[in-house]
């Protein structure tokens, strides 16, 4: 009886505070207490009622969680005053600096971003609860790398205005070493063998101090997964890690791994069969599979094979498709039956292409280079060419781009290009002194991008001691809207070579001329251009050359023995372009292919042809292209067609070749190639004149002399080789990684003559001058090659692309005047 009464009791007082609590009451009042930053209307307009409204104790106490909730409070306390309810409020303090103290592991924009992920930024109120959780994660992200004993603090320092500074220090300490790695189980593979495949390195002996023993939990997993293939990629499809332990000792400075696997047996492929839609393409994607009967599983062709599946659907639209391989295993007779499940999923569609950051170049110049079109379905191929041909634009730096679905349809998404453009300016430049060259200068403007429209337009000036020489071009590469290009040219040139500093034989040449251009795209790598130029030569102070011999020949006008040349020309040039660079400037990965010809018409004053042939490759040597390998050719050649007054056509002297310089660097410009040969005739006395003097005979012209000149007169034939080592540039950080690039080359080559013949001069007398080489070399023979190696420092300055390169001779004639080392200012690329 009595224990009923009690429950009655207690049944009676929780229904009277029932009814309490839910006593009801009419707000004709808010107040607010405690605000400083926040607005008064933000904060009531965080309250679930007005002014007016019925409230009761249960709505007060959901009010509080509400203004908890926005966050900018750290204490809320309300009272009711009859039908006035008031609040007490006590704002976060605002942050007003965040410092950074003793971190060299996490670098401080790494720190920065993390911290806004938790909404810790500079003008934001401070939550205080967070704090230990934002030491305990920098702590753990240490204990990671190895670093057991980093501590981390946040310290917050009160200021007026309820503000606050918060600063985290950082006591990182020494990483824990590796000392052993120790894998239990194991019987076909040794642990050398399996070890030797991993990235985690233990145990090192002294000698080895440029590698790292550094314990990181991130780099240890990865390891894991590699002996795992390891076994997989060799028919262990049963291989098994069960269990792995990582110790560290006692003073946190060393780390001992053990693995415990199994490895299990071999299993062979029965076969291979495919479930679910292939999009009507059964034969060339079963023609994908690497996988055959009877050979053994191979973890890696079964992920090639995933990931060819999944690419060659995203070619067609299909960017979210599942391809998974399920396995059959029959452990009686190890033996596996693979099924290849595909799942295209829906075809995705592009809504809307968005470029962002070209500040320069207009959208048009940018969508002109997509091969990826809005509303067509996705695909991956198509964004990848689309990145790659508007990198190739010398004025782009970066490209990148993301693709977002749109929020409620699975169908649909937005592809965003992210731009970054370098100067769109070329300033080209060129300053060099040598023995015999002295100083020389060159300057040219080029905007390869003008106004932001793609189009180049541009103005080159040259001036040294021996040339002036002015040219104009324009062009625009996309005339038509299927990239038919169309170009022009004016130029004007004189030039004077009668200077020591020219490194070329004496004479006295202006050129002036126009011409036209215009390409034609094959395909995305494949490019064809024809052009047209009309050239007037005119050609004075000719020295006594024997190489000049023949041009002299075919221009003398009988009437005027001793006048100058004067020659016109209508050339028609045609060239081929191929290109797979990644990159306008600076590319790591690709190749491209130049072959030009140019031809002069039969009704011109000289009948010749030349033809020149270009070749780079760039061979990525790490996965970030960093490193990488560059392999280039040089090849040239001309002569002549057709004759005239019974003398051959050959390759006017104006138009051969030559080396040194931007081309062979370490080399003085244009020393490279066959020297002028003067042929001297001696003569014999003759008999005295009646003034009782005599006049001289000459002699058998086998009796003549010869000396070669220091000077160059080229040739009609070159080969011209490269290796180049790109290497990152030390000093230089992540920023400007696309422009400066150092490297270090190796170049060989020469120039020779394939029409003159020396030897015409075996067995003549060398002219006895110490003005002039000591000797006749044979600078027409192809074999004999001349080399350099140095390193050279190539930067896209806000200018335009500057050159800088430092040379040894390795390889010359001993007839040569050189210096061992050459340093070149100019423009390669």
């Amino acid at each position: 009886m009595t224990i009923k009464r009690l429950v009655a009791a207690m049944l009676l007082a929780g229904l009277s505070n029932s009814v309490l609590a839910e006593q009801s009451f009419t707000v004709q009042d808010i107040q607010v207490e405690g605000l400083q930053r926040v607005a008064l209307g933000a904060a009531l307009n965080n309250l679930p009622f007005n002014i007016g409204d019925t409230v009761t104790e249960a709505t007060l106490s959901r009010s509080i969680k509400t203004l908890y909730a926005a966050g900018h409070f750290d204490d809320i306390q309300v009272y009711r005053n009859g039908n006035t309810v008031i609040y007490r409020l006590k704002e976060r303090p605002t942050i007003n600096n965040i410092e950074f103290d003793g971190n060299k592991d996490i670098k401080e924009e790494q720190l920065t971003e993390s911290l806004t992920g938790q909404k810790i930024v500079v003008g934001e109120p401070l939550d205080k609860t967070i704090i230990k959780e934002v030491e305990n994660g920098l702590t753990e992200f240490y204990h990671g790398v190895g670093k057991y004993n980093a501590t981390v603090k946040m310290n917050v320092t009160y200021l007026p205005r309820n503000r606050v500074n918060l600063k985290i220090e950082f006591e990182e300490g020494d990483a824990a070493s590796v000392r052993q790695i120790n894998i239990v189980g194991n019987e076909v593979f040794s642990d050398e063998e399996l070890l030797n495949n991993i990235e985690s390195m233990y145990d090192l002996p002294w000698w080895r101090f440029l590698s790292s023993d550094r314990y990181q939990k991130q780099t240890l997993q990865g390891d894991f997964e590699k002996i795992r293939s390891y076994y997989l990629d060799r028919g262990y499809l049963r291989f098994n890690i069960d269990a792995n332990q990582v110790s560290v000792s006692t003073d946190k400075t060393s780390v001992y791994v053990t693995l415990n696997v199994t490895e299990g047996e071999k299993y062979t492929i029965t076969g291979v069969d495919f479930v679910g839609d292939l999009i009507g393409q059964d034969d060339f994607i079963k023609a994908l599979v690497p996988l055959k009967a009877g050979q053994l599983y191979n973890g890696a062709l079964v992920t090639y094979t995933e990931e060819s599946i999944a690419k060659l659907l995203a070619r067609f639209g299909y960017a979210n498709s599942k391809v998974r391989t399920i396995p059959t295993i029959n452990d009686d007779t190890k033996e596996v039956a693979l099924t290849i499940s595909v799942d295209p999923g829906k075809r995705v569609y592009v809504r809307r292409i968005n470029v962002a950051g070209n500040v320069t170049t207009k959208d048009e110049v940018l969508r002109r280079e997509m091969r990826q079109m809005e509303g067509a379905w996705l695909s991956n191929d198509a964004l990848e060419l689309s990145k790659e041909r508007i990198q190739r634009l010398p004025y782009i730096e970066k490209v990148e781009f993301e693709t977002t679905p749109l929020a409620g349809v699975d169908d649909n998404v937005d592809v965003k290009y992210t731009i970054k453009e370098q100067p769109a300016g070329s300033f080209n430049a060129g300053i060099a002194y040598g023995d015999f060259q002295g100083l020389s200068f060159q300057i040219g403007v080029e905007q390869q991008n003008f106004f932001g429209t793609g189009n180049s337009a541009g103005i080159n000036l040259s001036t040294n001691r021996y040339n002036k020489q002015v040219s104009l071009s324009v062009t625009d590469p996309y005339f038509t809207l299927d990239g038919v290009s169309l170009g022009g040219q004016v130029f004007y040139s004189d030039t004077d070579y009668t200077s020591l500093s020219s490194n070329l034989e004496a004479y006295k040449q202006k050129r002036y001329g126009f011409g036209a251009s215009i390409g034609y795209p094959i395909n995305e790598y494949n490019r064809l251009n024809f052009g047209t130029n009309y050239a007037v030569n005119e050609i004075n102070s000719l020295t006594e050359v024997d190489q000049y011999r023949h041009f002299r020949a075919v221009l003398l006008d009988k009437t005027d023995p001793d006048g100058g040349f004067k020659f016109t020309n209508y050339e028609l040039i045609a060239s081929w372009v191929q290109s797979t660079l990644n990159r306008g400037l600076f590319p790591t990965a690709g190749h491209e292919m130049v072959l030009t010809g140019r031809v002069t018409t039969p009704n011109s004053d000289l009948q010749y042809y030349k033809t020149t042939f270009e070749a780079r490759k760039y061979i990525p040597l790490s996965n970030d292209h960093r490193w990488s390998f560059l392999s280039k050719l040089e090849l040239g050649y001309g002569n002549g067609y057709g004759d005239k007054d019974g003398y051959d056509y050959t390759l006017p002297f104006t138009d051969n070749f030559y080396a040194g310089g931007q081309n062979l660097r370490g080399f003085e410009a244009r020393i490279i190639g066959p020297h002028a040969i003067y042929r001297v005739v001696n003569s014999v006395p003759g008999l005295p004149s009646l003034g009782g003097s005599g006049s001289g005979l000459p002699t058998d012209p086998s009796q003549d002399s010869y000396y070669v000149s220091t000077r160059s007169m080229g040739g009609n034939a070159m080969a011209i080789a490269t290796l180049e080592l790109i290497t990152p540039t030390p000093f230089v950080g992540e920023e400007y990684v696309n422009q400066i690039r150092t490297s270090l080359f190796v170049d060989a080559g020469n120039v020779w003559d394939t029409e003159f013949d020396m030897n015409r001069y075996i067995g003549l007398s060398r002219y006895a001058t110490s003005t002039y080489t000591p000797e006749l070399l044979d600078y027409s023979d192809p074999g004999l090659i001349r080399a350099t190696a140095g390193v050279s420092l190539q930067w896209i300055s806000p200018m335009g692309p500057l050159t800088f390169s430092l040379a040894k001779i390795i390889k010359k004639y001993d007839g040569d005047d050189q210096e061992n080392f050459s340093f070149n200012i100019g423009t390669t690329f």
